[in-house]
């Protein structure tokens, strides 16, 4: 089994205690590839800390995070373009709009999210979009900067059969979870729909946990649960629908 986790925050405080060990369980679990998110600045130490205890195990992210971006996000802005200037980063993520907490700087989020875009075509490289609650205003940027430059994933999908495939047609794969486990999740009634060549798997540890877990805190080994789920969706064994998400985060990373 080979499976890759493409969101997880595990240079987070909330893996503080048992960091070691949980990155164990997942290799146990099959999980091989660990891509590494981005939150703000006060996490950069962190997560090359991570990066380089787990050299061949993590892939960071560069970006900040759309609940970040307040009154100061120039600075924040300039630090994620001073960090990809240095290199080593394999993806500008994770960044978007976030309607559901705070709607006061929603022109802040915007102006962000597309000058990062930005800045990962600069460097030829994907983005990793966060999407709560602004499906619109996420679609009407990506159409303004639509290209075959533009690519990368739109991370917890959490939308309908007609914006998964608006999404997949910015050449964004979708990021598939916990949610799909969820009986109210809903994404779980027309994935089948959407081939297999445009989904890729994540845990967005420590959120999200699938169910049995649900209300825990995540980790990538709970992938074999998100597994579990698409294998009775798409109707295919594990091991080929592990295969086929690894080999879909290759293409979109490169590595």
């Amino acid at each position: 089994m080979n499976l890759t986790d493409t969101h997880a925050h595990l240079y987070v405080e909330a893996f503080e205690e048992d960091r070691e060990e949980i990155i164990e369980r997942a290799l146990a679990a099959g999980v091989k590839r660990f891509f590494i998110p981005a939150i703000d600045a006060s996490y950069t130490k962190d997560m090359l800390a991570l990066k380089r205890k787990y050299p061949q195990l993590m892939h960071l992210m560069c970006g900040l995070h759309p609940t970040h971006v307040k009154a100061d996000y120039e600075k924040e802005l300039e630090h994620v373009s001073q960090q990809l200037a240095k290199g080593g980063y394999v993806a500008v993520g994770e960044i978007g709009i976030d309607l559901y907490w705070d709607k006061s700087h929603l022109q802040e989020q915007t102006d962000a999210f597309r000058r990062q875009i930005r800045m990962a075509k600069a460097h030829k490289l994907p983005i990793v979009i966060h999407c709560r609650e602004a499906f619109d205003e996420i679609f009407e940027v990506l159409e303004s900067e639509k290209g075959p430059e533009l690519r990368g994933i739109f991370h917890c999908f959490t939308g309908t059969y007609e914006q998964a495939q608006q999404a997949i047609s910015y050449n964004m794969k979708l990021g598939i979870g916990g949610v799909v486990t969820f009986k109210n999740g809903k994404i779980d009634q027309f994935l089948n729909k959407i081939p297999l060549e445009h989904i890729v798997l994540e845990t967005d540890s420590p959120y999200l946990a699938p169910v049995p877990y649900r209300g825990k805190r995540n980790e990538s080994s709970y992938l074999r649960e998100v597994l579990k789920k698409l294998s009775e969706i798409y109707g295919n064994t594990q091991e080929s629908i592990a295969s086929a998400t690894t080999t879909n985060s290759k293409e979109v990373f490169g590595i």
